[in-house]
Formats: C-alpha cells, structure tokens, sequence
C-alpha cells in the first residue's frame, strides 16, 4: 500500500493547489459584496424614507387639529364679527382650550382707529400703542389674501417656549378684508415627536425652517437661533452635488456623501423641513461582519479542498514512482541498444563518405573537361555564326551596291528626260514672250484710237493701257524664267557627269565585294565541320560526366540513409536519456 507524506509534496504543487481556491473564494466575496452593498443601500434609503414619513405623519397630526380649530375660529369669526358677540364666543371656547393655546382677532387698521378692537381666549390686554397691523401675523395673513400663513417661530415672551402662529385674513361678502383671525401653537411635542424618531443608532433628526434654522434641536439654545447650514455644511453638500437651496426645495431626497447619509421632506403645507443624518455605517456594519465571517468560512472551505486535493495527488505521485521505475529500466536498456547501433552507423557513414569524396573528385575532373570542350564548342560555332553573318552581310552589300547602281542609272535616265522637257518649257515660254509682244502692241494701239474718240473711249483707254502693262509684266517673267531654265539644264548637265563617274565606282565595288563574299563563303565550310567535331566531343564527355553523377547520387543516397539512421539512433539515445531525466523527477 502507498503511504501519503505532505512533505513529499513540492512548494509548486502546494501552492497551485492552495492559491485557485483562494482566488475563488475572494471573487466570490468581491460578487457578495458588491450585490448586498446595492441591497443595503436601497434599504437604508427605505428605512430613511419610512422613518420620516412616520415622523412627518406624527407632527401632521400635531399640527392638523390646531389648524382645524384655527379653521373654525375663522368661520366663527367671518358670521359674527361683532365685539361683544365674538367676546362672549371668545369666553365660551377658552374653556376648551389648552393652557398654553391662545385664540385671537384684530380687526383691520382702519378699523381698529375708528372704533376697532382686539380680542383673545386669554385676557390678555395689549399696550395702548400696540398696533396688530404691524405684528408678522397680521401682515402675511394680509399678503396672503385669506390663504392658510405659518408664521416663522419664536420664542413666546409669556412662556420662554417656541411658539409659531396660524392666521387667517376674515372677508367680508364682498371680499374686504375685515380683520385678521390667528392662534398661538406651542412647539415642545414637535421636540419631543423628533427626539423619539430614530432611523439608525447614530442617527440625528432635525426640523428646520425655510432659512435652514433649527426649529428642533437637543441643544435648546440653538433654535431659532443657529442654522444648520454652516459654511462647512454646505462645502460637504455641494460635494454631493447639492446646495442648500436644492436640498430645501425638494419634497423628498435621499443621497449619501463619503461615509454619511442625508435625508430632507418637507411637512405638509407648513415651510418646514425634517432632516436626518447619520453615518451609512449603521446599516452596513452588519454587513461587513457578516462577509468577514463568510470570508473566513469560504477561505477555509477552500484550504480543506486545497489538502485534500493535496492528498489525492500524493496518492497518484507514489503510484507513478512505481511506473516510472520500471519505465526507468526499460529506458535504460533501450538507451544502451542505441549507442550500440549509432556506433555502427558512424563507422559506415564514414566509409561511404570517403567512396563519396573519391566520386565527387572524378565527377568534378569530367565536369570541369566538358566545361572546357564545351568552351571551344562554343567558340567554334561563335566563328561560324560569325562567318556566316559575315557572307550574308557581303551578299546583302553586293545587292544593295548593285540596286544603288541601278537606281544611279535611272536617275542619269531621268536627268536627260528632264532636259529634253525643260527643252519644250523653253520653246512654250518663248511662244508667250511673242504673244505677250502682240498683246503690247495691241494695247498701243487701241490706246492711241481710244485718245482719239475722246471721252467716250476714256474707259477703253484705261483697260488698254492695263492690258500693255500686264503684257510687259508677262515678258519681264519670260526673261527671268528663262535666266532659270538656263540654269537648271546646266546643273543637270553637270549631275549628269557626276552620276556616270559614281556608275563606274560602283561597278567596281561589285566585283570586290562578290570576291570577298567568295573567300568568306570558303572560311565557313571550314568552320562547320571544326563545330561539328568539338560537338561530337562534347557530346561523349557529358555522357561520361552523367555516368558518374548518377553513380555519385546512389553513393550519396546510400550515406544520406547511414546518416539518417545514425541521426534517428541518436535521437532514440537522447530521448531514453530525457525520458530517463523525467523518471527521475517522477520518482523524486
């Protein structure tokens, strides 16, 4: 039986079968945690929501009844509105109401100088300059033309506790305005509502005004009196992406910067504002417990994979220390048997490579006299193709020397042919010169008639004597026609004699070329028959020298198989001793 030990097992095979798990472990967490880091953003942002919906929900509840009761007062106030009635009203409510709640009405300013009044559910007599037409209440229910007015807190002078004021501006059928109707509403249970609302451990809820002061806070002396928006408050939100003015003008908004969260709703109709703030690691510090511990479990699930995979693969490396073994045996066997046989090869690689040189020698000696018969061969039919190029160039000049002879010929021909014609030019340019004098005289004479006629043949006078000028103009032309005809028969008399002189030079190039055509003709014959015995030549010792190249090729052939079974024999030794090295390793 095979017996594992870990300490066998090497640091590669270890740490290959340790590290993948590992690495699984940790994307599988990276997944977990990016899925339940979404999971916990999205129930902080519900829980957040949820808890100041209640809260807004509770201080609704707060608020409505007084605002139903301010509703009520305003009705009352809007079918009476007459001092004494409204006073006995007045008393008659006050029974119902809390301590620290405080009906009230003033009538518009100008009633009030003119017989108007003010009441309240508590007795309380004003000053003798107190004016209601400048108080907060009365001037936002007044620019409010009868709408709902939350006046902005304050700290009653009466109780020292934060206060605000619901007012109304009463009309009459008409639409005047006729007074203002208000309520005083204490704010602690606002404070109390908020200090009991929590969204997280470390959670922070504030109400705040429109302007960002705080209307709750556990620091008393800071409402009404402190913002929450300090500068380095709103340095943080526009990090976010927000500013204070974003914030407060949104009904509902969540969002988290860095490690805090930040929640804002606005309460109903009233201008105020609850946030909540805290750290996000109240809700994911759970989280983070948690997948540390998933951490550790996956981790450790993937060490007790790793060694168990550690262990099989020791149970495999012992079986294959057996194999490799015997392998290792045969291998050496084989790798002795190769030697041996690569021995031999060498030995008759080495005499058929001496057969081969001894071939190659002889092979190159024959080669190297056919390149030689060749060249004289070559020389040799140069010198006929030369010599007969040289006959053919002779016969050719013969041809053209007797063609130029020729043509000389029928040029001295023509030349004789063209006297004989200028001969008749010059008797046809004498007929004009004597009709050109008849026409002279003619034109005299009817020249000399018209003068006599008078004005009548003034006409005719001026066409004879045209016609005398032309006719004088025909005899200057003969003239110099017949300067130039005699002219050309003496150039043609002279050319005549040239080409008789060339004629006779010509014939006798024929005759001396026709003898040297004779002799190259001779020196041919001769040519071809010293080309035709180098070919015969030639062709015998490239007979030869193809004998012994295929006698050389088999030789080659033969130590190319010597060599080629030395090289595989070779090989077979390198790879018994690799596949030897591998065992080795196998069985370490």
């Amino acid at each position: 039986m095979i017996k594992f030990n870990l300490k066998e097992i090497s640091t590669k095979l270890f740490v290959a079968s340790v590290i993948p798990p590992a690495i699984v472990a940790l994307f599988a967490c990276a997944a977990f945690s990016l899925v339940n880091s979404g999971i916990v953003m999205k129930n902080m942002t519900a829980t957040t929501n949820a808890s100041l919906y209640k809260l807004k929900g509770e201080i609704q509840e707060v608020l409505q009844p007084n605002m139903n009761k301010m509703s009520n007062w305003k009705a009352i106030v809007q079918e009476i509105h007459e001092e004494k009635a409204l006073s006995r009203v007045m008393k008659g409510i006050s029974n119902d109401l809390a301590t620290d709640t405080m009906f009230y009405y003033a009538t518009s300013i100008s009633r009030f100088r003119r017989n108007g009044f003010f009441l309240n559910s508590m007795g309380w007599v004003p000053d003798k300059d107190w004016m209601p037409s400048s108080r907060d209440w009365f001037k936002a229910a007044v620019d409010n033309d009868g709408d709902f007015t939350f006046i902005e807190p304050y700290i009653d002078d009466r109780t020292g506790r934060t206060c605000t004021t619901f007012s109304q501006a009463v009309k009459d059928s008409k639409g005047t305005i006729l007074g203002v109707a208000a309520m005083d509403v204490m704010l602690d249970e606002l404070s109390d509502l908020v200090a009991a609302s929590t969204i997280s451990p470390n959670s922070r809820v504030y109400i705040l005004l429109s302007d960002g002061r705080y209307l709750t806070n556990p620091d008393s002396s800071k409402i009404i009196s402190e913002n929450y928006f300090t500068p380095e408050k709103e340095k943080e939100l526009l990090k976010a992406g927000f500013s204070k003015e974003t914030l407060l003008n949104s009904n509902e908004k969540t969002f988290i910067q860095g490690t805090s969260y930040y929640a804002v709703t606005k309460i109903g109709a009233s201008p105020w504002y609850i946030l909540a703030e805290g750290p996000v690691s109240d809700f994911n510090a759970n989280f983070k417990r948690n997948m540390f511990v998933i951490l550790l479990i996956m981790l450790l699930l993937g060490c007790i994979s790793a060694l168990l995979n550690v262990s099989l693969i020791g149970s495999m490396r012992g079986k294959e220390k057996l194999v490799a073994q015997k392998l290792s045996a045969e291998i050496q066997n084989l790798a002795v048997s190769s030697k041996e046989n690569a021995a031999t090869s060498q030995d008759q690689s080495a005499s058929v490579k001496e057969i081969v040189a001894t071939m190659e020698d002889n092979t190159a000696l024959s080669e190297n006299i056919s390149q030689k018969i060749n060249g004289v061969t070559q020389v040799a039919s140069k010198t006929n193709e030369d010599v007969a190029e040289g006959v053919a160039y002779l016969e050719e000049n013969v041809n053209r020397l007797k063609e130029i002879a020729s043509a000389n010929q029928d040029t001295i021909d023509g030349i004789k042919s063209l006297g004989d014609r200028i001969e008749n030019i010059w008797d046809i340019v004498t007929l004009i010169n004597s009709v050109a004098d008849q026409a002279k005289i003619i034109a005299f004479n009817a020249e000399l008639e018209a003068s006599s006629a008078g004005e009548a043949g003034r006409n005719f006078h001026i066409v004879a004597t045209e016609i005398r000028r032309l006719a004088d103009g025909i005899i200057d032309g003969t003239k110099e026609i017949k300067s130039k005809i005699t002219e050309i028969q003496q150039s043609s008399d002279s050319l005549i004699l040239l080409s008789e002189s060339g004629t006779e030079k010509i014939q006798k190039g024929v005759q001396t070329a026709s003898a040297l055509s004779e002799r190259f003709t001779s020196i041919k014959n001769a040519s071809e028959i010293t080309a035709e015995s180098s070919q015969e030549i030639t062709t015998i010792i490239q007979q030869q020298a193809i004998a012994s190249e295929q006698i050389l090729i088999t030789l080659k052939q033969i130590a190319n198989g010597t060599e080629s079974f030395s090289a595989a024999t070779e090989n077979i030794s390198a790879a018994s001793q690799q596949l030897k090295s591998i065992m080795e390793d196998l069985t370490k």
